[in-house]
């Protein structure tokens, strides 16, 4: 046999072993993915709440309404941003992409504060009301974590932690937006110092642990 018969017939035999590798869907598919189990879960609290205090408080202080338009703005944003992250070659600029989110979330929230008056029909919340603030996102922003760290593992992220910190900022935000459902509270310094500590916790967590699982991925 000639040494080009043996090439093919050697490119022929390791090529019989290789496995098809399923495309990814793009970032956007795979975001909205994520993004629809939060819509589900907004679904049950919503059936088990309702709609009418959160719109109260919407209608009696806007800056309340922008604050979890600037959430739920927050978690779309991240989350699309670390999806297309973790695709290889990407520019490190979309990290950026939630920031008028977020800013917008925090300005509204801060305003709430600012207020001398308060909402019709709603209390300020004390620091008992502020610590279930505190674990509802916690609690929330653990399983959303898991799940949205355990789809980006099949894109093997370039850069695990700066994909993390989305992470927690994707969950982190849409665990405050599940929050505005069943929160009858109005804005206080108390209740934004526990939102912000949620937050912070939840993405210094996921920087730390979901770093190191995407780096493995």
């Amino acid at each position: 046999m000639s040494d080009a018969a043996r090439h093919e017939a050697l490119i022929d035999a390791l090529g019989a072993e290789l496995t098809p590798v399923r495309r990814l869907a793009p970032p956007w598919r795979r975001a909205l993915g994520w993004l629809l189990v939060v819509a589900i879960i907004a679904l049950v609290l919503f059936a088990r709440y309702g709609a009418s205090t959160m719109l109260h408080r919407w209608a009696m202080a806007p800056d309340l309404g922008w604050a979890a338009c600037g959430a739920g703005l927050t978690a779309i944003t991240a989350t699309l941003a670390a999806f297309v992250l973790a695709v290889p070659g990407r520019s490190v600029k979309w990290a950026w992409l939630p920031v008028p989110g977020a800013l917008l979330w925090i300005g509204g929230s801060g305003m709430g504060c600012l207020r001398e008056w308060v909402v019709p029909g709603m209390q300020v919340a004390n620091m008992h009301a502020a610590n279930h603030c505190l674990i509802f996102i916690v609690s929330f922003s653990i399983p959303l974590s898991a799940l949205l760290i355990w789809l980006l593992r099949r894109a093997c992220p370039l850069r695990p932690v700066l994909t993390a910190v989305l992470v927690g900022l994707a969950s982190a935000a849409a665990s405050a937006s599940l929050l505005e459902i069943c929160h009858n509270f109005d804005a206080a310094a108390t209740d934004l110092l526990m939102h912000a500590l949620a937050v912070a916790i939840v993405i210094v967590v996921n920087a730390s642990m979901g770093g190191r699982l995407l780096s493995k991925a």
